[in-house]
């Protein structure tokens, strides 16, 4: 039945609850037949607001549920007068009910998957023994995964259950058989990417990779490539791109080349990896500059940047990030372009983390560079540079470095990819950053309200999620579980590593009913 990821967690949305109550229905009342039947089809549990549900869902519909609660009188406490008696003196028990399972999901994994979230609910929250009214019909199953009948029988005779209980010693020596499953389930996932590259590319975009290549002298090429770069523009608001094989490292090598005919000194920004590696480039073209530098993730106001500006009066050119990618810090480019306005200066771009991603605004930036493989939602191989002066031929330049021997040969001067070039011209024309927008910052604000130390705020890039975890936990080894379940996230470059840090992208195809499914697998990890 499961031919796609599932999505585990708690239940908090009214019309999950609403979907619980006629899931409660259908077992409780028409398949085993403990409560009468009405006309609304709806059976609303008498502890409902102690209940913590625990939910499997299809894409919208839940199609699996458990509860836990721990208040007492449990229910077994009416059906058991001596339930204590059953009980380890120092036990911190849990009740668990209404386990339900579509029945035509019953044959996969979802029951052992909800006891596995059920598990890490338990121990997060400190509780040492779940106890259950187990139906007679499944007492096999439940034994199966670590249960234990105790006392006798409960209930009618047309619905007879079993009071059995769960420990967490007993679940850790059964656990091996129950872990197989689980591996089992894994291997069944669809990998979930939340890379910040290379990203989750949709059915179109694949599909027009996969078409048969063709020279990049032909005409249908040469047409295609126009309409690509025509396109560009229009998304970015833009004067001029040429596309060439490569990657953000070499877009910004040719923006580097260019800026080195530029008269005077320039001032390059640093708050991150990128911000630094731009002044890495610099220094390795030779060009002349000043820094603004600053600890990773704090904050370069327009303030600061004004005062540089005033006292170093031969500064003739900026050059920053616009998404800090290692911290998902957001530059405020209107400002930043309002200022160089101001000073007659230009304006040059890293913007590989933010076309595609935010909106963007390059008329009136001098360069800026982004990629194929990260917002744009294609595959990684072709760098991007917007101009917005004719760039002609530099024979000072090494040639691949020549941003005017693409601008002259309309971005073909040498051989290129038209599979490369397929794939973008799709994926350029489905970029959608309103929804990327709404999609980040539900996930942002699901993050913080569990608790996660997230960066920053709403006005960082929505394409970037970066948790600073606790020192007592490893940013590798809950990358490497996430990875065992099929959720590819961003911890293995040496300055997350460094600093503890995992980080959730938004730039490929993603659906928030899949972040929840990663969510939930976070969560378990953790708990």
């Amino acid at each position: 039945m499961e031919q796609h990821p599932l999505t585990f967690k708690i239940a908090s949305e009214p019309e999950e609850m609403e979907q619980i109550y006629q899931l409660n229905y259908n077992t409780f009342v028409e398949e085993i037949p403990q409560h009468q039947q009405n006309k609304s089809r709806r059976l609303i549990d008498k502890f409902d607001k102690e209940n913590v549900y625990i939910i499997a869902k299809d894409y919208d519909v839940v199609i699996g549920m458990i509860a836990v609660r721990a208040n007492r009188p449990f229910s077994l406490d009416y059906k058991l007068h001596n339930l204590d008696d059953y009980l380890p003196k120092d036990a911190n028990p849990c009740e668990v009910r209404l386990l339900s399972v579509k029945k035509e999901y019953r044959k996969s994994r979802v029951f052992y998957q909800l006891v596995n979230q059920l598990v890490s609910y338990c121990l997060k929250k400190g509780y040492d023994i779940a106890l259950i009214s187990g139906t007679d019909r499944q007492i096999k199953l439940y034994k199966k995964i670590g249960f234990e009948p105790f006392a006798h029988m409960v209930g009618t005779e047309d619905a007879r259950f079993q009071p059995m209980y769960l420990t967490k010693k007993k679940f850790e020596t059964t656990s091996k058989a129950f872990t197989k499953l689980m591996v089992q389930t894994k291997k069944q996932l669809k990998l979930l990417n939340f890379l910040p590259g290379p990203v989750l590319v949709s059915n179109e975009v694949e599909l027009a990779f996969r078409k048969t290549a063709v020279s990049h002298r032909s005409s249908g090429f040469i047409k295609e490539m126009k309409a690509v770069r025509t396109k560009l523009c229009e998304l970015v608001h833009a004067k001029n791109a040429q596309v060439l094989v490569g990657t953000g490292t070499l877009a910004n090598d040719i923006v580097a080349a260019q800026i080195k005919t530029l008269p005077g000194k320039g001032l390059i920004l640093a708050n991150g990896e990128f911000g630094y590696r731009l002044i890495d480039h610099a220094g390795r073209m030779g060009l002349h500059h000043y820094t603004l530098e600053k600890q990773w993730n704090d904050s370069i106001s327009i303030e600061e940047i004004e005062d540089f500006l005033k006292t170093h009066c031969d500064v003739r050119w900026i050059w920053t990030v616009h998404c800090e990618t290692s911290t998902g810090y957001l530059y405020d480019l209107h400002s930043i372009l309002e200022l160089t306005k101001k000073h007659q200066i230009k304006l040059c771009v890293d913007a590989c983390s933010s076309v595609g991603i935010v909106p963007v605004d390059f008329k009136n930036v001098y360069l800026a560079s982004t990629v194929s493989g990260k917002g744009l939602g294609s595959y990684p191989g072709l760098a991007i540079v917007f101009h917005q002066e004719p760039a002609v031929p530099n024979h000072e330049i090494p040639r691949y470095l020549d941003l005017g021997q693409y601008a002259v040969a309309d971005s073909i001067p040498y051989t290129h990819s038209s599979n490369l070039v397929s794939a973008l011209h799709v994926a350029v024309n489905k970029v959608d950053v309103d929804n990327r927008h709404i999609l980040a910052n539900s996930a942002r604000k699901m993050l913080m309200n569990a608790g996660y130390s997230v960066l920053g705020n709403e006005e960082y890039s929505p394409g970037i999620i970066t948790i600073a975890l606790p020192a007592f936990l490893s940013s590798q080894e809950i990358g490497d579980k996430l990875r065992e379940y099929g959720i590819i996230i961003s911890y293995e470059s040496d300055y997350l590593r460094e600093r503890n840090w995992i980080q959730f992208a938004f730039m490929g195809e993603l659906t928030m009913t899949e972040f929840e499914r990663a969510f939930s697998v976070l969560e378990q990890t953790l708990g």
